[in-house]
């Protein structure tokens, strides 16, 4: 146990809380002894099968213990955990294979189809279950493992996970976060969040995002805290969570939290033991975390991207209302500034790139060094956010750089439009992408989703956004939509909707 990185952590914490609940998944509560011991011998398992320092072991499916366990084993022998977007295709889950060439692919039943049609196949496969020719069954897998203990010295600078872009432009890049920026982001998530030893955190994000696994599910393991994983988002099943395990935080993207308080439920459900509600990913509406201070629940929000492991700033429990629609200041141990295209830095109120660096932040990406140079200036990481500070040097994100577009020469920032549109109360969810135009050079167009059983027109939404925004900013285009295409981290694809 006298490693320093992850694979450490099983066993470190089985010693001081062996009889503690690590995790609930299902009707499955696994204590932190027994989970040390499973992933011991998981450990054990790749080494048998000749996965060494350095080599990448692969997971693909929902939310599943077997991807926990998968990975602290990974951590454990000095490998590099990946996990992947089960919602991609096969082709594109062949080009992230073919890029990062993992030893070892464990796999859940959702998945079988996409498995059986690739093409770039690891040297092992696992099925969780029903496992086909030439693959094994995890359990057997498992009990097949060796009995020789693993005493591998693991350094925070070496490689711990590649977590591929969302990509939605382009192929998707492998970003590598080090043991230490595991670490490292753990540290500065705990300064700014009250994560206790007998807290509840429910995961439903998906872990092969950054934000489930680095700001839910790491900092609740390293305090002994318990995990409640499910397999994947459900209103109903969310609300049934919260009452029966006693969630005290949790995390999501937007589209959950607006979820949840669009349900029947909202208004009756018990939520006495949610302490803490947490986002990031994207701007969230300021009318939307109103919603949730009116309710009496304390609502944070952070912001940060998979090249960051995530956090970079955060808007700590005290400031969520004097604040509310800030990101907050950036995280204890990490630098942000906001410049301008020249380089210099922004004066208060002004929008410029955001820029992060600290020891959380990406060495780069993998085998990708023209990426890795593009995103880097100076020792600090190129974030293509636009941003801005306040007077008291809180960030205010304003919109990715690229979704910014100019109509009549004046700057329109989609997310500022998206925010006021979601003040309608019609109104569920609001995307805004620049789009041609022959007088204007380009003018808004919004894709709405709305709450069942309301319809306004295109014509209404755009008459209340012009009591709301200058009038170069209302869209000229309204399409109302079912839904609006999202990445597997739950982010508007806008690629797409440009597209339409």
């Amino acid at each position: 146990m006298h490693d320093l990185g992850l694979g450490g952590w099983p066993a470190r914490r089985a010693l001081m809380t062996p009889d503690r609940t690590a995790f609930v998944f299902g009707e499955d509560a696994v204590t932190y002894a027994e989970f040390a011991e499973r992933t011991a011998t998981a450990a054990q398992r790749l080494r048998a099968d000749g996965v060494g320092r350095g080599d990448r072991v692969a997971y693909l499916g929902p939310n599943h213990l077997a991807f926990v366990e998968t990975m602290f084993a990974a951590h454990r022998i000095g490998a590099v955990f990946v996990p992947l977007n089960f919602r991609l295709a096969a082709p594109e889950i062949d080009y992230v294979l073919a890029d990062s060439e993992p030893e070892v692919l464990v796999y859940a039943p959702e998945c079988a189809g996409t498995v059986g049609a690739l093409e770039n196949r690891p040297r092992r496969i696992v099925a969780l279950t029903d496992p086909q020719p030439g693959e094994q069954e995890y359990e057997t897998w498992l009990a097949a493992a060796g009995p020789d203990p693993i005493e591998e010295r693991v350094g925070f600078d070496e490689t711990a996970l590649i977590l591929y872009t969302s990509g939605t432009t382009g192929r998707p890049k492998g970003a590598m976060l080090t043991h230490g920026n595991l670490v490292w982001n753990t540290v500065n998530l705990l300064v700014g969040v009250d994560v206790v030893s007998d807290d509840v955190a429910l995961i439903t994000a998906p872990l092969f995002h950054v934000a489930a696994l680095d700001q839910t599910l790491l900092p609740t393991f390293i305090k002994g805290a318990c995990s409640v994983i499910a397999p994947g988002w459900d209103v109903d099943a969310c609300y049934d969570r919260i009452e029966r395990n006693g969630i005290t935080w949790m995390f999501g993207v937007t589209t959950m939290f607006a979820e949840l308080a669009a349900s029947p439920r909202w208004a009756e459900a018990d939520l006495s033991s949610l302490r803490i509600v947490m986002s990031g990913g994207a701007a969230v509406p300021e009318a939307l975390i109103r919603t949730y201070q009116e309710r009496g629940l304390v609502f944070c929000q952070g912001y940060g991207m998979t090249e960051t492991a995530p956090g970079a700033t955060f808007l700590e429990a005290g400031e969520s209302v004097r604040k509310v629609g800030s990101a907050g200041v950036p995280v204890f141990f990490t630098g942000v500034r906001v410049v301008r295209p020249d380089g210099t830095d922004a004066d208060p109120g002004e929008p410029g790139e955001v820029l992060v660096k600290g020891p959380n932040v990406s060495p780069g990406y993998w085998r990708n060094p023209q990426a890795t140079d593009a995103a880097f200036e100076d020792g600090w990481f190129r974030s293509g956010d636009l941003a801005s500070f306040d007077d008291e040097g809180h960030l205010h994100v304003v919109d990715r750089v690229k979704d910014m577009f100019i109509s009549g020469g004046e700057n329109v920032y989609p997310a500022e439009v998206e925010n006021a549109l979601f003040e309608h109360p019609a109104v569920a969810e609001a995307a805004v992408v620049g789009v041609p135009d022959e007088r204007w050079g380009e003018v808004g167009r919004a894709f709405v989703v709305c709450h069942p059983g309301s319809a306004p027109t295109g014509d209404e939404l755009r008459e209340f956004l012009r009591t709301r925004l200058a009038r170069y900013k209302v869209p000229v285009h309204v399409d109302l939509v079912d839904s609006l295409p999202r990445t597997g981290s739950g982010k508007i694809q806008k690629s797409e909707l440009r597209k339409r």
